[in-house]
């Protein structure tokens, strides 16, 4: 039927749902460690997973351990009793833990240069995971103070064996862009070998100049580098990844973030300081959220799976445009306060459809969040997931272009699936969907 009233674009809460309740909070990222642990560093070591956090009352570099990802977490006291000589106390951040050829371990820390007065990258050896760490050398590792200093050091072994260093320099500290950096090292980790190359830069309005935390994988031939941006301070921190056929770029910044406070409903609020666990059971992102009414960061771990090669996680949604999905008797028109300005309309007969192509991280129930407008009384879809059904979708009357959510729940299996929407009563357009 034609569609006539044209109103402005409103938020509203999401909608009542389908035959089925929405799949609340189980796909969300987990809590496994409630209490102080931002930043968290994450590795697996003779099958123990061992975590390391930025400083606290726990220490320099608090350490815990567990069997698994998802814990049960065990604090483990302090990796890093004793600083290197060229570092003050009190500003310890962003550890990074690795295991070396010669299987001593090697830990990355930042902390504020005496000599310089900013945060500096320096470097420490042990014989455990749990160390303790002793200093290398008496100066610190990176420590470009006319940038602002440099924070967030991580590791990376590329698929040709050969070890790099990322991190950020602090750009931000003195009124400049931050920019995400690549320096090769020798097999020791601290021998620093070339030039460095820089990978990313701030700029988007969103970032408010602040890029941070860089951490790297590679997944087929695609290159991934996570990133967290914006101030950690509050609900606006956010991680977002970038990518690139090359290991040295240029790197693409993500359409959209990968994991915000909005985008997981609010389960963690301001998710960042992320790092990556690699595993054929399953890869999972683990990060930090506020916690405790905003007084500490706790750590949190979700299924992370790979879409084509691009990073999806679990329980933060991912939208599919309408306008993009497998149409049948049905069409896309402009929709100026729309998603990205299109929807699909006049799903009205019987063999009307829009079908949905989704990526699952693992198999089991997820929220379909799926953007409507309907007029002229609630409508309803029939919904099938991969030829299955899976119930009926109600959308309350909202007067078209007048878009809200419903939500339905749904289950998936372990990588691409489809949804199909189809006409069962009454009008309404789709906008989009999103899997979470």
């Amino acid at each position: 039927m034609r569609r006539f009233l044209a109103v402005l674009l409103v938020a509203v809460p999401l909608a009542v749902v389908p035959g089925g309740a929405a799949f609340a909070a189980t796909t969300a990222p987990a809590l496994v460690i409630g209490s102080d642990f931002p930043d968290p560093d994450i590795g697996k070591f003779d099958g123990t997973y061992y975590a390391y956090s930025t400083n606290n009352g726990n220490g320099n570099v608090p350490v815990a351990s567990a069997p698994s990802v998802n814990g049960p977490w065990t604090r483990r006291g302090n990796a890093l009793p004793t600083l290197g000589a060229w570092a003050s106390g009190g500003l310890t951040w962003a550890p990074d833990v690795s295991r070396r050829a010669d299987g001593t371990y090697l830990l990355y820390y930042t902390a504020r240069s005496i000599a310089v007065g900013r945060q500096c990258i320096g470097a420490a050896v042990s014989g455990s995971p749990l160390g303790p760490f002793t200093p290398v050398g008496t100066q610190p590792l990176v420590c470009n103070g006319g940038e602002g200093g440099d924070i967030d050091a991580s590791s990376f072994t590329d698929s040709t064996g050969l070890r790099y260093l990322l991190y950020k320099d602090d750009g931000n500290a003195v009124g400049q862009p931050t920019s995400l950096w690549l320096q090769q090292v020798a097999a020791n980790g601290t021998t620093l070998q070339g030039s460095r190359v820089e990978l990313l830069r701030s700029g988007l309005p969103e970032e408010a100049g602040i890029i941070e935390a860089p951490v790297l994988t590679k997944t087929g031939g695609r290159y991934i580098l996570f990133y967290s941006l914006g101030g950690y301070g509050g609900d606006g921190y956010q991680t977002s990844y970038a990518t690139s056929t090359s290991l040295t770029g240029p790197y693409a910044k993500a359409y959209r973030s990968l994991v915000t406070t909005a985008s997981v409903d609010s389960a963690v609020r301001g998710p960042g300081g992320a790092d990556v666990i690699r595993e054929a059971g399953g890869d999972s992102l683990v990060l930090h959220g506020w916690i405790n009414n905003y007084s500490a960061r706790g750590m949190y771990v979700a299924a992370l799976g790979w879409a084509g090669e691009y990073p999806v996680v679990r329980g933060s949604r991912v939208r599919t445009e309408a306008e993009r999905a497998v149409l049948n008797h049905s069409a896309v028109r402009n929709a100026a306060t729309a998603s990205q300005g299109q929807v699909v309309a006049y799903i009205d007969y019987a063999d009307s459809w829009v079908e949905f192509t989704v990526y699952a991280p693992r198999s089991g129930g997820y929220n379909a969040h799926i953007g409507y407008a309907a007029g002229y009384g609630d409508a309803q879809h029939s919904v099938t997931v991969n030829g299955a059904p899976a119930g009926t979708v109600t959308y309350p009357n909202s007067g078209w272009d007048t878009w809200r959510q419903a939500t339905a729940g749904i289950t998936l299996t372990a990588g691409w699936n489809t949804v199909r929407l189809t006409y069962l009563s009454r009008w309404a357009e789709v906008d989009y969907v999103e899997i979470a």
